[in-house]
This record gives C-alpha cells, sequence and structure tokens, in this order.
C-alpha cells in the first residue's frame, strides 16, 4: 500500500497498476471524490504505461486534509506535485477524468514545465472555455428511453443540491445521461467507486481558479482530449474546446460513448490513447 507525504504532512495513498517495464502516468479520478476504482486499468492502458492512481484527500485510503483550503481543487495540485516527488521523476505523463482534469489543469498552471504530456478525459468545460453548451441536444436524444421520465422529474433537485450528501441522494436518477447506452454494463460500472461526501464538499468550497486559464499557455508539452460524443454530463463541443486553449492540443471524440469512454468502447479508447502514449499521433 504505498503511500507519501504531501507537501503539509498529510499522507496520501495510490495505486499501482501494471509493471515497471512502462514509463509512469500518474492518473487522477473524478467524482470528484470518487474511489478510484471505478477507473480499472483504463481499457488496458498498463499495457503501454504503469498507472500511479492518485487517491484524493479523503478519498479510499487517503487521510483527510486537516483544512478546507487544501482540499479545494485548484489546491490538490500540490499533492500532484508531491506526489512527482515522492517518485523522484523529472517530468510527468499525467491523466485526469472529469473532475480530476480540473486538478489536472491547475497542475499544468503551476508547474507547466514538470509536464511530459496531459490527457484530459470527458473534462468538464464551462469553466474554462467559452464555447457554448451543446448538452441539452444530447439529452433530449435520449427521451424515448423508460429512465427519461425519472430523470426528468429529479433533475431540479439534483441541480438545487447544496451537500454532497444531497447531490449523491438523486445521483442514482441523473447517472444515465452519462451514458450513450444505459446497458446492464452501465449500471453495474455505476456501482463502483464509493464517493465520499466531505471530500466533495471540500473539492469545491472556496475554489478559486483565477489564473488558471493564463497560466496553461505555458503549457507546451502534447495534450490529448478525449470527448465522448454523447456525453450528456459535459457536452461535446466545449470540451473539444479544451484542445485548443494549448499549442499543443488535439481532440479526439469517441463515437457511441458518453462520460466513460474506455467502459462503452474500450477498442476505440485503447487505440486513440495507446497512439499518444507511444508518440504515433504526436
Amino acid at each position: 500500500m504505498p503511500t507519501f507525504t504531501s507537501h503539509d504532512s498529510t499522507v496520501l495513498h495510490y495505486d499501482v497498476l501494471g509493471t515497471d517495464e512502462h514509463p509512469p502516468l500518474v492518473v487522477l479520478a473524478g467524482g470528484p471524490a470518487r474511489h478510484p476504482s471505478y477507473l480499472g486499468d483504463l481499457a488496458g492502458l498498463t499495457s503501454v504505461r504503469t498507472l500511479f492512481v492518485l487517491h484524493q484527500r479523503g478519498v479510499g485510503e487517503s487521510a483527510v486534509s486537516p483544512t478546507a483550503h487544501a482540499g479545494a481543487w485548484p489546491e490538490l495540485a500540490e499533492d500532484v506535485e508531491a506526489l512527482r516527488l515522492h517518485l523522484g521523476l523529472a517530468t510527468i505523463d499525467l491523466l485526469g477524468h472529469s473532475a480530476g482534469t480540473r486538478i489536472a489543469l491547475s497542475y499544468a498552471s503551476r508547474y507547466p514545465s514538470r509536464l511530459a504530456s496531459l490527457c484530459l478525459v470527458t473534462p468538464p468545460a464551462q469553466w474554462i472555455v467559452a464555447e457554448p453548451d451543446d448538452s441539452a441536444a444530447i439529452v433530449g436524444a435520449h427521451r424515448g428511453e423508460p429512465w427519461f421520465p425519472d430523470y426528468l422529474d429529479h433533475r431540479p433537485a439534483a441541480l438545487a443540491a447544496q451537500s454532497a450528501d444531497e447531490s449523491n441522494r438523486w445521483f442514482p436518477f441523473i447517472a444515465p445521461i452519462a451514458w450513450a447506452s444505459w446497458s446492464p454494463e452501465a449500471r453495474r460500472h455505476e456501482a463502483t467507486g464509493a464517493w465520499h461526501p466531505e471530500a466533495q464538499d471540500r473539492f469545491f468550497s472556496g475554489a478559486d481558479p483565477a489564473g488558471i486559464a493564463a497560466g496553461i499557455a505555458h503549457v507546451d508539452c502534447p495534450v490529448l482530449v478525449v470527448a465522448g460524443e454523447q456525453d450528456g454530463l459535459t457536452g461535446l463541443r466545449p470540451v473539444l474546446a479544451v484542445a485548443d486553449l494549448f499549442g499543443d492540443g488535439r481532440a479526439v471524440t469517441i463515437k457511441d460513448a458518453g462520460h466513460y469512454p474506455w467502459v462503452e468502447q474500450p477498442a476505440a479508447f485503447a487505440l486513440v490513447t495507446a497512439a499518444f502514449y507511444l508518440g504515433s499521433d504526436r
């Protein structure tokens, strides 16, 4: 059970997936504050990289942050930097999924010279790009599905939730919109990766993204943005626009996939990410 001590003496845990024959890849889960077990091995990404999967403060085996400020998502970038130092790496390859991309972008802004590459999988993007949200059309395409009335009934309460506990109560009714197909596989996947409400609340409490957009202008490493064509949580066009923030940014859309493309389309996800990490698309 590998651990390290972060900048403020908080002890954090990380999982190591794969063998040491491949270069390391630091992985940040989303949620926010969801146990990273839901990521699995990212459709076999361990075939080209050894995954170092960080447990966010207050999640899984990691200790709770001693202060709310240190648990806000821009500040969680400092845990990534502490992990880099712990691993003895001059630079890191960094991958984030969903809310984890917020931390990844904060890290990119603060430590651009420490990045060898950056991969952002289905990032929520409205906070950093001006591209209009097109998620309504994606959501509307599901109107004929049996779960859709429950989704419509509970969405207002989910949006109005004032705490993670309250939001999590309604999330099962919202979850189908993140998938191209609300299949048995999707239902099983949604049951993995426990949520940690205290860390969820701290993730957004007092979070200040000021300066992040300006900071990432200094990122010169290769950047890959992976979008799910039918991601009703993020939309499509705003996600694709994230790649334009980088001088060496590229966006890829995975068809017939939503917010978890490595689950719905593992072969397509593996092809895109392996090409990126093996350098054949750079």
